[in-house]
């Protein structure tokens, strides 16, 4: 895919320390770590690396180094095919099932104040509503395994935290010696996973409050009293939670195609980023509620950098989560069992690529004869600048030349003489 004409990276680096001097009241050191990682991503302020075809002997220029940042628009294309390529030997040969579990937008400010203990319910609460339904003699009467990955945007980046699980289209008999299949076009009733979903949620967020995990700051100080608290959970029950599930689909190589969509996201790619001007950005999203026509938004880039900022997860936080026959303590011992009992054999693990870049063996080949292109140097930022001194500069001076950016932000941005070196400071 080729380069986008805008990047987030490019936004940071012409507007991000103004932004930072207009929003010091909120901004921690984690965010202006993020944009500091953003901004300097794939420049010479990383450092780089000299690459050689293992095959035909063809040496590349130098190759800037990645920030390896989980938040990064241009970071997470290897760590999904890495995943993705991990998952090939697990996915049985069955159709599979993808659910959403949302969130009602009267939790999302306060998730916002409590991520890690509101995100990590979110986990447990679906994946306990499918473990349970699916068990139930009345619905699926099986041991159900799949893995869950959170999402927490919206399509015009507000807060809206959600699950996407994805799951074989049945399970392990209770006694482990047959495969229940569900049927061709219904797999667990929706009506009852909403309000289990709700149920457990909510009983959940009580024991939070109780066992004085959750925070309240702002608007939302006054719920620390119990009697308050428990008057605003109150309205929760009153209207059904959005709980999505699409019918029985394709076997295990549409599901590695489907799963590249949800795998490994940040709140917007590059290539949604259309126009940049009067410090204003113009982005394109889908309307979901209007057959998911492509429609233009257009934001303060204050406002955009804000929004783009509210999805930031909990240091250490794990967004990709494996339950049922899945987890990783059962894992082992239930997939093999599952393959035997659908009659197929499971895949030998993948041999490891003996391999070549900063970022994945299969993303970068040689451009001369298509061999694997293997590291033979790295390079610190000194000694780039050193070998080329102008290098960045001119690097940079061609890249913004695409930008859709006014002539004067233009200037600022190349007049920088080694790109993604701003000095952000949280003081």
């Amino acid at each position: 895919m080729s380069r986008p004409p805008l990047e987030v990276a490019d936004l940071i680096r012409i507007a991000g320390a103004a932004f930072l001097e207009r929003n010091r009241h909120w901004l921690s050191w984690k965010h202006v770590k993020v944009l500091l990682a953003i901004a300097r991503c794939r420049t010479a302020a990383l450092g780089g690396h000299l690459d050689e075809c293992t095959r035909c002997g063809h040496r590349a220029t130098i190759s800037y180094n990645s920030c390896r940042n989980r938040h990064c628009p241009k970071c997470q294309t290897a760590a999904r095919e890495r995943w993705i390529a991990a998952r090939r030997r697990e996915l049985l040969p069955t159709p599979y099932v993808h659910v959403v579990f949302t969130l009602p937008s009267r939790l999302a400010p306060l998730a916002l104040q409590n991520k890690k203990v509101l995100y990590d319910l979110l986990f447990r609460a679906s994946a306990e509503t499918l473990l349970d339904v699916a068990r139930h003699p009345r619905h699926l009467g099986a041991e159900i395994g799949f893995f869950t990955v959170l999402h927490t945007w919206s399509q015009k980046l507000r807060l809206h935290p959600h699950v996407h699980c994805v799951l074989p289209a049945g399970g392990l008999s209770l006694d482990h010696t047959h495969w229940v299949k569900s049927g061709y076009r219904f797999f667990l009733p929706i009506n009852v996973l909403r309000r289990v979903f709700r149920g457990k949620f909510v009983a959940g967020l009580r024991q939070a409050f109780r066992d004085g995990w959750l925070s309240f700051h702002g608007e939302r100080t006054p719920l620390a009293q119990p009697k308050t608290f428990a008057a605003w959970l109150r309205p929760l029950f009153r209207k059904d939670w959005v709980v999505y599930s699409k019918p029985p689909f394709g076997g295990p190589e549409y599901v590695l195609q489907y799963l590249g969509r949800y795998t490994h996201r940040v709140a917007i790619s590059n290539h949604r980023l259309i126009w940049f001007a009067e410090d204003r950005v113009t982005f394109r999203w889908r309307d979901s509620a209007h057959q998911n026509q492509h429609r233009l938004m257009t934001l303060s880039v204050d406002e955009f950098l804000r929004r783009f900022l509210l999805h930031l997860l909990p240091e250490g936080f794990v967004r990709i989560r494996n339950f049922g026959f899945l987890a990783n303590r059962r894992r082992a011992t239930a997939l093999p069992l599952c393959f035997q009992l659908l009659g197929s054999a499971q895949q030998p693990p993948a041999e490891q690529h003996p391999s070549s870049t900063e970022d994945s063996p299969d993303l970068y080949r040689c451009t001369k004869c298509g061999g694997t292109m293997k590291v033979i140097e790295r390079l610190t930022a000194a000694e780039i600048q050193l070998r080329c001194p102008y290098h960045g500069d001119m690097k940079r001076l061609s890249a913004t030349r695409k930008l859709r950016v006014p002539g004067s932000d233009a200037q600022k941005a190349v007049s920088m003489r080694w790109p993604g070196t701003l000095v952000f400071s949280s003081s």
